[in-house]
């Protein structure tokens, strides 16, 4: 018998069990990850469909909130996944993520540093690397938007005054708040995180941009220079 080399796509699949169907008839929220992952991946491969092919992807993490940290090569790495599939997953997946961390920062008011942690948590608690980002702030305090100033390595960032007040001086801010993650999960700052605050601080100062707080965020929690009276 002469072997089937199509692509295994979710048309194949009975009509009950067809993801785009399932969704139409008994909407998004009762579907599963890996069916809402395959309308994404559209097609299979020799010897799997879609639906397969999607959890072979979720198969790769411990928790759903670990897929937006893949990268288009490391979703490439995986078979069948190849460079159309791997953007189109990452496209939807960068989506996703700015959607849940928009938190309307046009309107937002600043009146506490849980105002700030809560704007960045979700965006940046799963962060594997150290980000370092800067909330730039109107006269009244409120988000005129999020930067991301620089990426290190698993436990350190490299930040430049230079960079930090470049970016708020083009963006004409009042003030700025700091922000970066640590990606042990623990919020408690270092020795080099208050060198570095302070340094910022200084410099900020001097230019006429106030650093209003220094936020860092851990797993579900965060810690304010401003609370911890080093701000």
């Amino acid at each position: 018998m002469k072997e089937d080399h199509r692509n295994i796509t979710i048309k194949d699949l009975p009509e009950d069990e067809r993801p785009r169907e399932k969704m139409l008839k008994y909407g998004a929220d009762k579907i599963s990850n890996a069916e809402l992952l395959a309308i994404i991946i559209r097609t299979g491969t020799k010897t799997a469909s879609a639906v397969k092919l999607a959890e072979q992807i979720l198969a790769r993490v411990d928790n759903l909130r670990e897929l937006p940290l893949f990268t288009i090569e490391e979703l490439t790495d995986i078979k069948g996944v190849g460079n159309a599939k791997g953007v189109q997953i990452k496209a939807a997946l960068e989506l996703g993520t700015r959607i849940a961390s928009s938190f309307r920062q046009d309107t937002q008011t600043i009146t506490s540093p849980k105002d700030a942690a809560d704007i960045m948590m979700e965006q940046m608690r799963y962060y594997q690397k150290e980000y370092f980002k800067i909330i730039l702030l109107s006269t009244k305090n409120q988000v005129i938007s999020a930067e991301t100033v620089s990426i290190g390595s698993l436990n350190s960032s490299i930040v430049h005054p230079r960079e930090i007040f470049n970016i708020a001086i083009k963006r004409g801010c009042a003030s700025i708040i700091l922000v970066h993650n640590h990606p042990s999960g623990d919020p408690t700052p270092s020795k080099e995180d208050t060198e570095v605050t302070n340094r910022l601080v200084e410099a900020g100062n001097i230019i006429g941009i106030e650093v209003i707080d220094h936020i860092i965020i851990g797993e579900g929690k965060y810690y304010s220079f401003r609370e911890g009276g080093i701000i």
